[in-house]
């Protein structure tokens, strides 16, 4: 998920880059001695995997590979609509609190016994009790029952018109209950989270009733998936997927010059830029990723207090258009608020007009007509083609000139995440990508509500003026209504995010997707990244 670069983006960066490809050309990864079949595809990735335990998994590689081994009861379409897989039908009750999910008779395991609806009750009873990374996005189930074979019923501790939706993501993959307990003792209990030692297992076997099966997975190095012989649905056009580990975008690029990947996913901007293959395609897809500021009145080392005028004029200060042509150029795109466009209440915000007299005016009012000084940690990252620690000059020069002077400290990201959940930053800047198709996740961590993630990193304890205590009731709402008229309502909850300048969105880089053109199928998926079995390749 995460690559680094260095150097800056200048002539010589793209010289730098060049040199570096053609002088590896014809020698990086040409001793890889991995067999592979005919009819098998390789994937130049760096694999941010943190297990291969369905219900523990949490990455973006992890939703590649848990959609392709543990079918889900529900998945999304190409149009980010909820599609049947396992079930063959699906129905809410009129409050948004009883779901119920018939399975198709059709449905089967890896090893060919029927996938039942006590698979999906013990499934979704250990990724909750697991406690996982994952297991969060269950904690709205307050009881499942199976009254037949094919039958499941889910009630949740309040309305919740995003379940569907929340039940499409990977996390929620169906596992053969029977193998898992038996080989894998995995356990599903309450106290799961204590007993549960089947983690192990899953790094070498998998139990699933998707199209592939895991074949074999060497940490650093490979993931291999194999095609599923028993597939219920139409079989995988691919016998086999490699995943390779690839840590930068210009090791990825050079693999599919010289042939030994087909699909690289990690193409930052300046690199896609290089290809000399003619055989190479590229493709730029506007992303529900964002990067943004947040601006914490509560942090200890305030040099002055973050009052909504002073938030108001650093946002107004950074010119944002400059921003994106700087890091992206016509490959991301600005967005209004904590809420990718495209998402529900996403789209229509307005972007913050680029207007430095007027946050000199502001800082004047609040008292700080000559400027101060604003300490700003951030991670040292490179995401999604964008550089933080560029970002982050570019916004100090742009800050300048309304007489805030920005220092600069660039950390690793656990020292970034113990500061900001401890002593609070008055600036940082950080990334967000989606677990699911639904926008409550977008106000549950930047609506500002009391005790919440970025409340509580903003500094609530210190300084609660900014809490939003609307929030809690919009969001009730929202949840609360079928999803056709939720939009309105998400909306609303995305105007009062943007109006506290606490969390400030900056760009929403695009996903670049480079990859031989002999390869078909190839599409950015907001549950599952890269599904893998619409894949073929044209020999």
């Amino acid at each position: 998920m995460l690559f680094k670069t260095t150097g800056t983006r200048s002539g010589s960066l793209k010289t730098l880059r060049s040199l570096m490809m053609a002088a590896t050309l014809l020698t990086a990864f040409s001793g890889i001695a991995s067999a592979q079949s005919a009819n098998s595809l390789v994937i130049a990735r760096n694999m941010d995997i943190n297990s291969l335990d369905p219900h523990r998994t949490f990455c973006d590689t992890c939703q590649i590979y848990d959609s392709a081994v543990y079918e889900g009861l529900l998945s999304l379409d190409k149009d980010n609509k909820v599609v049947p897989v396992l079930a063959e039908s699906y129905a809410a009750n009129g409050d948004q609190t009883e779901f119920t999910f018939k399975i198709n008779p059709k449905a089967v395991f890896s090893d060919g016994s029927r996938v039942e609806a006590k698979d999906v009750k013990w499934s979704w009873e250990r990724l909750k009790n697991v406690k996982g990374s994952p297991s969060f996005l269950a904690d709205t189930i307050a009881s499942i029952e199976t009254p037949d074979e094919a039958t499941v019923v889910v009630k949740t501790r309040a309305p919740n018109s995003e379940f569907f939706n929340v039940v499409a993501s990977p996390y929620f993959g169906i596992v053969n209950s029977d193998v898992a307990t038996t080989e894998a003792k995995a356990e599903n209990g309450a106290d799961a989270a204590e007993k549960d030692n089947a983690e192990a297992w899953f790094l070498a076997h998998s139990a699933g009733s998707g199209p592939f099966v895991l074949s074999a997975y060497e940490p650093n190095s490979e993931l291999r998936l194999k095609r599923n012989e028993k597939y219920w649905r139409e079989a995988p056009k691919v016998d086999e997927v490699i995943f390779r580990q690839v840590k930068d975008a210009v090791a990825q690029a050079q693999m599919l010059e010289n042939g030994t990947a087909d699909i690289a996913m990690q193409i930052d901007p300046e690199t896609a830029k290089t290809f000399r293959n003619k055989d190479i395609k590229v493709d730029s897809i506007h992303s529900y990723n964002f990067i943004y500021l947040a601006l914490s009145p509560g942090a200890k080392s305030n040099a002055v207090p973050l009052t909504a005028d002073i938030r108001e004029a650093i946002s107004i200060a950074i010119d944002r258009e400059s921003l994106l042509d700087f890091m992206l150029g016509d490959k991301g795109q600005l967005i209004g608020t904590a809420i990718p466009i495209g998402f529900p209440g996403g789209t229509g915000h307005k972007i913050p007009e680029y207007n430095p007299e007027k946050a000199k005016e502001l800082l004047a009012k609040a008292g700080h007509p000559n400027g101060f000084t604003l300490e700003a940690v951030y991670p040292n990252l490179n995401v999604y083609g964008v550089d933080f620690t560029q970002m982050m000059q570019k916004i100090q020069q742009d800050l300048s000139q309304i007489n805030v002077k920005v220092e600069l400290q660039p950390v690793p990201f656990a020292s970034w995440r113990e500061k900001a959940n401890g002593d609070g930053i008055p600036m940082t800047a950080v990334y967000y990508a989606p677990d699911f198709f639904g926008t409550s996740q977008y106000v549950d961590a930047f609506g500002l509500a009391k005790g919440s993630l970025w409340a509580k990193r903003a500094g609530e304890a210190r300084d609660p003026s900014f809490v939003k205590t609307e929030i809690p009731q919009i969001m009730a709402d929202a949840l609360r209504a079928p999803l056709d008229e939720a939009d309105k309502v998400w909306f609303k909850a995305g105007e009062a995010m943007a109006a506290s300048n606490v969390i400030i969105p900056m760009l929403s880089p695009d996903v670049i997707l480079a990859y031989n053109n002999r390869v078909n199928g190839v599409r950015y998926s907001a549950c599952c990244n890269l599904p893998l079995q619409e894949l073929s390749v044209s020999r």
